[in-house]
């Protein structure tokens, strides 16, 4: 084993639902050369990406690439993000290659120089808004949604706007008390992200908040967490949810319905970052590629669920993709310097004390993955 399979999983920081469950710790998965050929080099991904989702992903990069092993690091946003500056600021190795959902993080790493530059047909086919300066990359193209359980709404019409979901709030709250989740935006980066783009969309931002904080809401790091309970029937409503985790939930069987908003819809990007640091460049600008083809976005959609971002492949494995009459208003979010802004440390505060005020108002808190309680005033 080398110097940097030694450095292992760091312990996870983040936390789980406010009602106790934890987070996922930081998992490596190693993928060996074809052959186990003991002097293959190892391309070293950090991922925000569920290893079983990418898997499949990664087999068939091997398969054209077979002289390469793989170890695969899945962590939350917000630790891929912290993990690679200490690794940096402490002279350890760094991941040769950086995919993440915080489309905000990724693009303060390429604004601050970590990142090496990547030019390729492939990446100049990609849309205006998924590419920034050929250092940041989007591979996927994920529509954020409200996600209900259809056996629990009944015969409830399904709210199809933000302004509609506000009114079935304030018609039945005895019904949705309790029972509507949504990502802890100060805890996770996905969910800052998306939080951070409807305060500057949408007019029912503020009356969303105020509501959903008069209901008592489930909050969590991971949409897994709350897919869970929607399946389960404990909660009927999640909200602003990365449509590829409820698509795959809905095809295994969830009793799910899937809204994508008629006012807007957000789209992420899960986004490629290859530091400049690399010890695996080679290796990181193939994988890259791959990603980027028309080939490796197939078998991102096809084997990974995760809808391609390529215009060429609207529709590809049934998936709502760019262009897709399914969503009213897309507003996929455009990488660059305009992600910084919500970064910025004073406007984060004011978001994050708006969320924590919508939070106050139902007395409660959120206990972290240590179990020792976090009021909802206290976030950060």
């Amino acid at each position: 084993m080398n110097r940097r399979e030694l450095l292992g999983a760091l312990a996870a920081t983040t936390t789980g639902l406010a009602t106790g469950i934890g987070v996922r710790a930081a998992r490596a998965s190693v993928y060996p050369a074809a052959g186990a050929a003991a002097a293959a080099p190892t391309l070293v991904v950090h991922s925000t990406t569920d290893t079983q989702v990418f898997a499949p992903v990664i087999r068939d990069f091997q398969a054209q690439n077979p002289g390469l092993a793989i170890r695969y690091e899945e962590l939350d946003a917000g630790e891929l993000y912290e993990r690679f500056l200490a690794d940096l600021g402490a002279g350890r190795p760094v991941a040769d290659l950086l995919l993440s959902s915080a489309m905000d993080l990724q693009v303060k790493l390429v604004n601050d120089g970590h990142a090496a530059s990547h030019r390729s047909d492939n990446a100049a086919a990609l849309p205006a808004w998924a590419r920034w300066r050929d250092e940041a990359f989007g591979f996927t193209f994920e529509p954020a949604v409200m996600v209900f359980n259809r056996v629990a709404m009944g015969a409830r019409p399904l709210p199809r706007s933000r302004a509609e979901l506000l009114q079935a709030l304030l018609r039945e709250p005895g019904f949705y008390r309790g029972r509507i989740g949504s990502y802890d935006i100060a805890r996770s980066r996905v969910g800052y992200l998306l939080a951070s783009q409807d305060a500057r969309l949408s007019s029912e931002f503020g009356g969303l908040l105020e509501a959903f904080g008069a209901l008592a809401p489930r909050t969590a790091v991971r949409s897994a967490d709350l897919l869970d309970r929607l399946a389960s029937g404990e909660l009927v409503l999640a909200y602003n949810l990365l449509g590829s985790y409820a698509v795959a939930r809905l095809e295994a069987g969830a009793p799910l319905a899937i809204v994508y908003p008629d006012d807007y819809t957000l789209a992420v990007a899960r986004t490629a970052v290859i530091p400049a640091r690399a010890a695996q460049a080679d290796g990181a600008h193939r994988f890259l590629e791959y990603l980027l083809s028309l080939p490796g976005q197939r078998t991102l959609a096809a084997r990974g669920r995760l809808p391609a971002v390529r215009p060429e492949l609207a529709g590809s494995a049934g998936l709502v993709t760019v262009g897709d009459a399914r969503i009213g208003l897309p507003r996929p979010i455009a990488l660059g310097p305009g992600l910084l802004v919500y970064l910025d440390r004073q406007k984060r505060q004011r978001l994050l004390a708006t969320w924590d005020a919508a939070l106050q108002a139902r007395g409660g808190s959120a206990v972290g993955a240590s179990g020792t309680s976090r009021t909802a005033q206290g976030g950060g």
